[in-house]
Order: C-alpha cells, then structure tokens, then sequence
C-alpha cells in the first residue's frame, strides 16, 4: 500500500487532516496553528473529505501554505512539505509539529489575533481558560488542595446539577474575567475539572472521584 494511501485509511483525526485544495491562506494558517498548539500532526492536500485523491498543483499549493504560515501565523509555524506522486496525480504533505512557542496565533482581517487547537478532527478557537492552561507548570504531585468555601460550594453545584459556564463561575465566585480564567485553569491543571466545547461555549465538569483531591 502506498504511504499516502495507508494514511487516507485512517481517516481524518487528532492529528490528520485532508484538504481538496488551499485557495484561502488565512483558513489554512488556522489548521497549521491548530496542529502546531496541540499534538501537531499532517495536512493532506489533494484529497477529498471522503478520501478520494484529488491530486494538486504542487508549486502553487506550496507557496500557498508558505504564505499562510509567513504571513498569518504569529510566531510562525514551521512546517515540512513532502510531495508524493500516486496515480498520476500529486499530493503535499504537510508536516507540522507540536510547538514550544504555543500559543500560536493567526492575524484574522479584522486585525484581530486568535488561537486554535485541534480537537479530534475539529478546529476550534482557544479560550483564555485553555491559554493559561498551556502555561502552567505540570501539578506536583502529592501535594494537597485547598479551596475557599466558595469554590467548594462551587463544585458542589457541578457535582449535584452539572456543568457550568464561564459566566456563571465568574458570577457566583465575584471574580474578574482573568481571575476566573486562572482558577478554572488549575482546576484543570489539578484534574477536579474538565472544559468541554458546546454550541454554547465551553463548559466545565467536575471529574468523577474530584471531592478526594480537597480538604
């Protein structure tokens, strides 16, 4: 079996995304960036969603990926083109890695920088809870927890009537929208919660077996 098509069999994933063609710099600087400031992982180019070989123009596709990361990434991504010929027809590979410069950001039109990650085969935009996230320290361990009443009571509330939102923390704790970021994030950290994404927004569990990691 050919490399590429080994790959196609795995479908679109974590790590693996196929694209038919790049005729927008700016959506695939939101790919690179999002593998870049997750696990990193590969574009194919010149297949189809549902895996059929499209095949592409390799010089142009090149300079267009080129472009993204150069112009539309901060700090640039890095990234490995690999052309592979199969069926009379070309793919590019793009290899991009995970990064220590995360987070990395793409300069949108309206002037704006945002961050992504890569959430299976999904692309989506990072929270500032998941930035701060990225920039603590991994949790010592052994150590013990210990929370105010209020976040106590907090948990409580996840724990008997579900997950929360951003606002809502911020709201009953009276805390600033950094503040709130900052706590969520080492409650992540410290693995009491977890952020998942909805159509609303992000949400936050309390983890099965959390009330033993408080005092």
């Amino acid at each position: 079996m050919h490399p590429i098509e080994r790959l196609i069999s795995e479908g679109e994933h974590q790590q693996l995304d196929f694209k038919f063609q790049v005729n927008d710099a700016r959506k695939i600087a939101r790919s690179m960036v999002s593998f870049a400031n997750t696990d990193g992982g590969r574009l194919l180019i010149g297949v189809k969603d549902n895996g059929k070989i499209s095949g592409i123009s390799s010089e142009e596709e090149i300079y267009m990926i080129e472009t993204a990361s150069h112009l539309y990434t901060d700090p640039e991504v890095a990234f490995t083109p690999v052309i592979w010929d199969i069926d009379d027809k070309t793919v590019l590979e793009v290899i991009i890695a995970p990064s220590r410069l995360r987070p990395h950001k793409v300069k949108e039109a309206d002037g704006s920088l945002k961050v992504y990650y890569r959430d299976g085969d999904r692309v989506l935009e990072a929270n500032g809870v998941m930035q701060r996230l990225w920039k603590m320290d991994k949790k010592r361990m052994g150590e013990k927890l210990a929370f105010s009443k209020p976040v106590q009571k907090l948990l409580g509330r996840m724990k008997h009537k579900g997950p929360v939102g951003f606002g809502f923390v911020r709201q009953v704790l009276r805390l600033s929208p950094a503040e709130t970021e900052q706590l969520l994030a080492s409650l992540i950290q410290w693995e009491v919660i977890e952020m998942k994404p909805g159509e609303r927004g992000y949400r936050f569990h309390i983890l099965p077996g959390a009330d033993e990691a408080l005092d």
